[in-house]
C-alpha cells in the first residue's frame, strides 16, 4: 500500500489514510462531479502499474484487482482520545445514496450498541452540522441545557447483555451487573440508567438521574471527537459565559 500511495503522488493524488487493504485518496478539483467515474479510473490505472511492474520487475503476472468502492462528500479522521493522530479505522463520512444525504461511522460511538440514544442522534446531527459547515457552539450548548432540564430522559437508557453466569461476575461488577443483580436478572439484556445513587434497572424508581454523567461520558467523548479538529472542545463552549447550565 506505501508503494501504491507513492505511485499515486506522482500522479498528483493525495492520500489521506490508508491501512492494510485500502486507500483513501483525495480526488482532484472538479473530479467530485463524477466520482465513481473518476474512482473507477484511478483504480484502474493502478492495477495496470502494478500489472506492468510486476511483469518487468519480477516476470510474474499480477492477479492484484483494486476496486473503487465509494465516495465520500465529506470526510474526517478522528483523533485518538486523549491523543493528536488520527485513529486506524476511526472516521466518518458523507455518502451520498439516491441523492440522499446519509453519514458512515466506522470505529465510533454510533456502532456501539451499548451507548445511549441520546449519544447516538447527538453524533449524528453533530456530523452532519459540521460537514455542513453550520456553526455547533449553541447547538451544542442547547443540547447540554436540555439534559439538564430533563428533556432527554427518556434517551438516556443503556442497554447491555450479560455474557455470563451472574454469579461470576466480581461483586462490585460493571454497571449492567450490579443493575441486574438488582432485581435479580441471571440473563439476556439489562437496561439500566445511571443516577445519584449509581446504575439503576429502569424497572426500579430512578428519578435522581446524574445529568453529569450523561454529558461528561456520552456527550463529551463524541464531541471532542471532531470539534479539536475545528479548533474548540466541548468544556470551552459549555462552559461559555453566554449562558450557565448548572443554575
Amino acid at each position: 500500500m506505501l508503494q501504491s500511495k507513492d505511485y499515486l503522488h506522482k500522479q498528483g493524488y493525495e492520500v489521506i489514510y490508508g491501512d492494510t487493504d485500502s486507500l483513501f485518496v483525495k480526488l482532484k478539483e472538479g473530479e467530485g462531479d463524477d466520482a465513481k467515474t473518476n474512482g473507477e479510473r484511478i483504480a484502474s490505472e493502478l492495477n495496470d502499474y502494478w500489472k506492468k511492474r510486476l511483469k518487468d520487475e519480477f516476470s510474474v503476472t499480477s492477479f492484484l484487482e483494486l476496486e473503487f468502492e465509494k465516495y465520500y462528500s465529506r470526510f474526517v479522521l478522528t483523533p485518538l482520545r486523549g491523543g493528536e493522530q488520527g485513529a486506524k479505522k476511526r472516521y466518518a463520512g458523507l455518502l451520498k445514496i439516491n441523492g440522499q444525504e446519509e453519514l458512515e461511522f466506522v470505529g465510533m460511538e454510533f456502532v456501539r450498541s451499548d451507548w445511549t440514544k441520546l449519544a447516538k442522534e447527538f453524533q449524528v446531527q453533530l456530523y452532519m452540522k459540521v460537514f455542513n459547515d453550520e456553526d455547533v457552539r449553541d447547538w451544542i450548548r442547547n443540547v447540554v441545557n436540555k439534559v439538564n432540564r430533563g428533556g432527554y430522559d427518556d434517551k438516556l437508557v443503556y442497554r447491555k447483555r450479560l455474557r455470563k453466569e451472574i454469579d461470576e461476575y466480581q461483586k462490585s461488577g460493571p454497571p449492567h451487573v450490579r443493575a441486574a443483580r438488582m432485581i435479580n436478572k441471571t440473563s439476556g439484556t439489562v437496561e439500566y440508567v445511571i443516577t445519584k445513587r449509581g446504575p439503576v434497572p429502569i424497572e426500579l424508581t430512578h428519578g435522581d438521574l446524574d445529568y453529569q454523567h450523561y454529558i461528561e461520558k456520552q456527550l463529551k467523548p463524541i464531541a471532542d471527537s471532531v470539534l479539536g479538529l475545528l479548533g474548540e472542545s466541548f468544556d470551552s463552549i459549555i462552559k461559555s459565559p453566554q449562558l450557565d447550565f448548572f443554575d
